[in-house]
């Protein structure tokens, strides 16, 4: 059983990475040239997505049509800054810093009974307020960050780690977005770190999650393309870690979708009249 392992490991997230990396940077300059940008904006927490996402877009657009954002907040860790300028400075790229203390903690003093998590959720979508209004400064599109595991465990502010209109990392794993960003050159210490949000002190991605990323993808992996629990039991899963996985993600579903609306007609939007996809020029 150990000897099948690690192989069905590889076999399920191993990926081609100049081949990814080809295929996502020609998706970013048809992305942004179908929207008519020419400029790409990503805020930058010094975390290896978003890193991995920079450097996307400096391989799409060049190093001078891309803008770097970084947003701390008072409790922010001193790594994060430390490397958000470095990852800004490996990919040539300007780095513009905003802090949100001041946004977050006016509401906070007069929200006396806001818990951690709802200030984390704040601090979210305080990001994502001044990445927007940046994006209109700069006339560069906002790009997103988030990865596939992410994103199936709902492990995202609603409206705000997800708001942004592109996103070149949603269906690559945590552990395919190590990777690639490998692959790019983000700087080892980003790839290394322990993975955070950063948005409570001490929390960790891992943490909250309750199980690590590379057991939680290649069960994602396998539960997406159908594989029954006995067979993931048998690459070596506990039962009790597969439910927590399929718990996550069929629980969050809301969160990937659109706002519901109530379907009154035959031409609603998103629903019967075509999405902007289907009738692109």
């Amino acid at each position: 059983m150990r000897l099948l392992y690690a192989p069905r490991i590889q076999e399920s997230l191993e990926l081609n990475w100049p081949l990814v990396a080809d295929f996502l940077t020609r998706f970013l300059r048809e992305e942004l040239s179908w929207r008519g940008y020419e400029k790409a904006i990503v805020a930058v927490s010094g975390g290896v997505d978003s890193a991995t996402t920079l450097a996307l877009a400096v391989r799409a657009l060049g190093a001078s049509r891309v803008q770097a954002l970084f947003l701390p907040h008072r409790d922010s860790s001193p790594l994060s800054r430390e490397h958000a300028h470095l990852v800004a400075e490996t990919f040539g790229v300007d780095l513009e810093e905003v802090d949100i203390t001041p946004m977050v903690e006016g509401y906070a003093a007069m929200t006396p009974d806001l818990t951690p998590h709802r200030k984390g959720n704040l601090m979210a979508r305080a990001r994502m307020m001044v990445l927007f209004d940046k994006s209109q400064a700069y006339h560069a599109l906002p790009l997103g960050t988030g990865n596939k595991t992410e994103r199936l465990f709902g492990y995202f502010t609603w409206h705000g780690d997800d708001a942004p209109p592109v996103n070149p990392l949603g269906d690559l794993y945590k552990t395919q977005v190590w990777g690639l960003a490998r692959y790019l050159g983000v700087p080892q210490a980003v790839v290394e770190k322990v993975p955070t949000a950063d948005l409570i002190p001490g929390q960790t991605d891992e943490g909250d999650l309750g199980v690590r990323y590379l057991r939680a993808d290649v069960i994602l992996e396998h539960y997406l393309k159908g594989y029954p629990d006995a067979y993931i039991e048998a690459l070596g899963y506990a039962p009790e870690e597969i439910q927590r996985v399929k718990e996550r993600v069929n629980r969050t579903h809301w969160k990937r979708a659109l706002p519901t609306v109530a379907l009154l007609s035959s031409t609603a939007l998103g629903e019967f009249y075509l999405r902007p996809l289907d009738y692109r020029p």
